[in-house]
């Protein structure tokens, strides 16, 4: 029987759920959900000088937004650095480790003269072999030892892995990495190797810049004789252009998409197709996603970040969602946004009426929550209305003209529902000759304050006889 599937997501808490972060995190749940195995949650909190509560926090609150659960308790990897020195230890006595008491002047020493041939930094391994004597005599002056690993000298250390395929690396391309400080603290390699094997991950997927720390980490689990992990380097998000990703192409925070009005299935929709492929297919059910996703499908290019493409998939989600359920992810949304918290304040049970009758009109024209919110923001607004330019310009060229002559039909409609009004401007229409479009704008620029709105009748309906009425009466 092979090994049951285990992933694992384990960002570093330095800071929000970054957008590459979310992709990532997205991938090892379905990959764990394809192969009925399990996803873990390990926070990579080693660095404890940028390490903080609040950056926790954010990255568990984007993984519940998204909607991306995990098995188990998550794991603080700083808690267990008793167990990373005690295999830093066994390494030792295996005699697949050693005592370093380089100074650091030696080893500032070997950055120089690496620098100066225009070669990365490379350990010389001068503590490698050193006598006992050497040893004791470091000891004595004081000199605090790292624990590094003892590498391989000759031959290459290679990795299958499930996307990149092949990777091969010459072990004199690799040095003795430090496992564990001067300090006692272990170091994030062999701390991920030790959590890994610790929970019996069978599969890491993370980006592909950390493709060298495979080679690294493959010969800590080969010098423990423990089995290494499957491996997928699935490639980094870019920009549109191209570019690596910054804060001027997306490079946010998962929260940050919500403030601007994402619905978290889009996200994770849209998420899912930056690098991963299944023939021309965008939109996919949750379902189809975990039962379609292979990472065999995973590209090794960079995946391009496309503002436009997300947009056009959350107007799609947007429009298939229910009103009672859109207007819920609006409220969830508000206290994220600016002016948001003051208007949740307002939303009174009527208000809340009002916003869910005019959804249908309003959802049509949005792309984003928070256009949804600025199209609804005609329903709130104090009387007299502010104008936009459009929409001053409208009523200034002949629009108040329109609506004093339309306004007695308006007054003597027998209900107010969509069809009778509708009739009653048809009638004004044919009566003046002029084309319904010349009777709607006036209509739109006095009951919205703009020039674009949802269906005229429908607004009608929403605001009601006399809020509709009233703001006719007020642009004459």
């Amino acid at each position: 029987m092979p090994d049951p599937v285990v992933t694992r997501f384990a960002p570093s808490p330095t800071g929000f759920l970054h957008i590459g972060g979310g992709r990532t995190a997205l991938f090892n749940w379905l990959l764990a959900k394809k192969l009925g195995g399990k996803m873990l949650l390990r926070i990579e909190d080693t660095d404890r000088a940028r390490s903080t509560p609040e950056a926790i926090d954010a990255i568990l609150d984007g993984l519940k937004w998204l909607g991306l659960d995990w098995d188990g308790e998550v794991t603080y990897q700083f808690a267990r650095a008793a167990r990373h020195r005690e295999v830093a230890e066994e390494m030792l006595a295996r005699g697949n480790a050693y005592h370093c008491y380089a100074t650091p002047e030696e080893l500032d020493a070997m950055r120089e003269k690496a620098k100066a041939e225009g070669k990365p930094m490379r350990y010389d391994g001068r503590w490698r072999e050193r006598s006992d004597a050497d040893r004791a005599a470091a000891e004595a002056a004081g000199l605090k030892p790292v624990i590094r690993l003892k590498a391989p000298l000759t031959g290459e250390t290679s990795v299958d892995d499930l996307v990149q395929g092949r990777v091969t690396w010459t072990n004199d391309n690799l040095d003795d990495l430090v496992l564990l400080r001067s300090d006692g603290n272990p170091t994030y390699m062999l701390a991920v190797v030790v959590d890994d094997h610790d929970t019996g991950v069978t599969h890491i997927v993370r980006g592909d810049d950390h493709l060298t720390n495979a080679a690294r980490q493959t010969q800590i689990y080969q010098a423990m004789g423990w089995k290494v992990p499957a491996m997928a380097h699935i490639p980094l998000i870019h920009g549109a252009d191209g570019a690596k990703l910054s804060k001027r192409h997306g490079a946010l925070g998962v929260d940050a998409y919500r403030a601007l009005g994402y619905l978290p299935i889009a996200l994770r929709n849209y998420l899912v197709r930056l690098g991963w492929s299944h023939g021309d297919q965008e939109i996919f059910s949750t379902e189809e996603m975990i039962s379609a996703f292979d990472l065999k499908n995973v590209g090794r290019s960079p995946a391009r970040f496309d503002f436009a493409k997300l947009e056009n998939i959350n107007g799609h989600y947007m429009r298939q969602t229910g009103d009672a359920e859109l207007l819920a992810a609006i409220e969830a949304m508000l206290p994220h946004t600016e002016g948001g918290p003051a208007l949740l304040a307002e939303l009174t049970p009527a208000r809340r009426a009002q916003w869910l009758a005019a959804m249908p009109g309003l959802k049509e024209r949005a792309k984003t929550l928070v256009e949804l919110v600025d199209g609804s923001k005609f329903l709130f607004a104090q009387r007299p209305l502010a104008a936009d330019e459009k929409a001053t310009d409208i009523l200034a060229k002949g629009g108040r003209d329109v609506l004093r002559a339309l306004l007695p039909r308006l007054e003597a409609a027998a209900t107010w529902d969509a069809a009778t009004l509708e009739a009653a401007v048809r009638a004004e229409a044919e009566a003046t000759g002029l084309k319904l479009g010349a009777l709607a704008q006036p209509l739109r620029a006095a009951l919205t304050g703009r020039s674009t709105s949802p269906g005229i009748f429908d607004v009608f309906v929403v605001l009601g006889r006399e809020e509709s009425l009233g703001r006719i009466m007020d642009c004459l």
